[in-house]
């Protein structure tokens, strides 16, 4: 496995020098910042995000200001208690993509914010949880959350501006350039080598997470 230096400076290479590579990074939000986070922004996104899987982004951003409105806001009291009515109102709205298994995930994710609630709050909660285990954090989403098992959650966690990867087509190309997998990750096994690679290429570089992420996607 490379140092990180070394493959920086192979994305450095393909985007411009060291000074224009780091200007395309951007950081993660610190702690405070998520904490600040409304909850109804903490489920637009994950929403979005489920939204976007398997189907054309462009489609749902083009359609989301009719999910804000259609979704009251994604206010968590409101959308957590959905009731049949309003459920079958929103398979019927022309505004959203009327995907009634995702309609759903709404409704159990709003449940699942209130339940971070008491923990101290989704802020708290995915923005305080340490980086060093990331992959514990996207197994508690896959578990307690809707439909947030794979790359939904990592996409969240990052929209969201929380410090995180993404296994992503480019991401996987290095990983396994570096012997760190030899296909896609998706066993215990294999994400546990991805998080400790991870964590090796921050103490080496002092860098987030987020960063590196878009380092070895760039390097390929």
């Amino acid at each position: 496995m490379h140092h990180f230096d070394e493959i920086f400076s192979i994305a450095a290479k393909r985007h411009g020098g060291h000074g224009a590579l780091d200007q395309k990074l951007s950081k993660p939000k610190t702690i405070d910042e998520l904490d600040a986070v409304p909850d109804d922004r903490w489920l637009a996104i994950i929403t979005k995000c489920i939204f976007q899987a398997g189907f054309n982004w462009k489609v749902i951003e083009a359609k989301w200001d009719g999910f804000e409105a259609a979704f009251d806001g994604f206010d968590v009291g409101r959308c957590a208690f959905m009731d049949d009515e309003k459920f079958d109102s929103l398979l019927q709205d022309t505004r959203i993509v009327r995907n009634g298994t995702k309609i759903a995930t709404v409704r159990d994710n709003a449940a699942f914010l209130l339940e971070l609630r008491q923990e101290g709050g989704a802020g708290k909660v995915l923005g305080g949880w340490p980086s060093t285990d990331f992959i514990g954090l996207l197994t508690m989403l896959g578990k307690r959350g809707s439909r947030l098992g794979g790359a939904s959650a990592q996409y969240a966690m990052r929209f969201a501006g929380r410090d995180s990867f993404i296994l992503s087509q480019d991401v996987t190309a290095r990983l396994i350039a570096e012997g760190v997998v030899d296909k896609a990750p998706t066993s215990k096994k294999a994400m546990i080598a991805v998080q400790d690679a991870f964590n090796v290429w921050m103490d080496q570089s002092g860098r987030s997470l987020t960063e590196i992420s878009r380092v070895l996607a760039m390097s390929v």
